[in-house]
């Protein structure tokens, strides 16, 4: 916990701090949500749906020093897809070294994962136990969800990776960047999770 408080508050020069997660499965599904509709028409959602397409993942990264979101939606999550996409991270900064704040998911584990890391100069970055909501992607998908998904039928998985990708865009050109996490919580005093007696 320490040390990616650390990497939130003092980005180490020359590299480049990542938090990196999966999202989903993206089924398509009739999602309640609240939507932009002329008064007294309300979305009508299916009853009931079939699952006759599958699902699929989103990969994402959330770059603390632009606010940017980079993302991959596959079909498969496994420790391949993965290291195709941390692959793709280190193409775009090939000059940095990469911080991967990432939690303990089996793929993210993998010996193959962890040598190309080693060889490549990414640090992998695990989180403590229990401590999703230290990674600040889990913030992220939540506005992927309200924004993209919620309120939605989508139909084929093309049109609802459309919906995704154009939210990503639109964020996008607005992205600040991410500084201060939970500034006022406790988890930033020395004597957190326990006071001296």
């Amino acid at each position: 916990m320490r040390r990616i408080l650390d990497l939130y508050d003092h980005p180490p020069p020359g590299g480049r701090v990542l938090c990196v997660d999966e999202f989903g499965p993206l089924n398509l599904q009739p999602r309640p949500g609240r939507a932009w509709r002329p008064q007294a028409h309300p979305v009508r959602l299916r009853a009931t749906y079939h699952r006759d397409h599958g699902v699929r993942h989103m990969i994402a990264a959330l770059d603390l020093a632009t606010g940017r979101l980079h993302y991959r939606i596959r079909d498969r999550q496994r420790w391949r897809e993965f290291l195709s996409f941390l692959k793709t991270l280190r193409a775009r900064w090939p000059d940095q070294k990469l911080y991967l704040i990432s939690d303990n998911f089996s793929p993210h584990k993998h010996p193959e994962v962890r040598a190309w890391c080693a060889a490549n100069h990414v640090e992998l970055v695990f989180l403590p136990t229990y401590a999703s909501w230290l990674n600040w992607m889990e913030a992220e998908f939540t506005a992927v969800r309200y924004f993209a998904l919620n309120g939605t039928d989508h139909r084929t998985h093309t049109e609802q990776d459309t919906a995704i990708g154009d939210y990503i865009r639109w964020r996008n050109q607005r992205a600040q960047p991410k500084t201060d996490f939970a500034t006022n919580s406790k988890t930033h005093h020395p004597d957190y999770p326990f006071k001296a007696a």
